[in-house]
């Protein structure tokens, strides 16, 4: 879905008077570690030949997802960011990722090659 269309509701006026818009509940309930199955993989592509470690597949809020990322950015002592519900980790960090996630208590998997 493009960014210009994420906020629009489908209604674009009402005639009526007791109309009220619903609002979509975006707040999304955090799974336990136990039950997120994250995966972990090395991506390079239109990131100007920088290798960079995604994980992908967190059922959470952005706060979870942010309190996961600032944990991994420190334990591995690197930068990263969040983007479209995927973590990123800036460098080859696979298996330091992989090594943290499990002793956190997450279901996780290597992916890709």
């Amino acid at each position: 879905m493009s960014n210009k269309n994420k906020n629009r509701s489908g209604i674009v006026y009402s005639t009526n008077p007791d109309f009220k818009p619903q609002q979509e509940e975006t707040q999304q309930e955090t799974l336990p570690p136990s039950q997120q199955d994250l995966r972990v993989l090395r991506d390079s592509k239109q990131r100007g030949g920088k290798t960079v470690t995604l994980i992908r597949g967190f059922v959470g809020s952005e706060d979870d997802l942010e309190k996961l990322t600032k944990l991994l950015k420190t334990k591995c002592g690197t930068g990263g960011s969040t983007k479209d519900g995927e973590i990123i980790i800036q460098g080859d960090k696979r298996e330091q990722v992989m090594e943290i996630l499990l002793k956190e208590g997450y279901r996780a998997k290597k992916a890709g090659g």
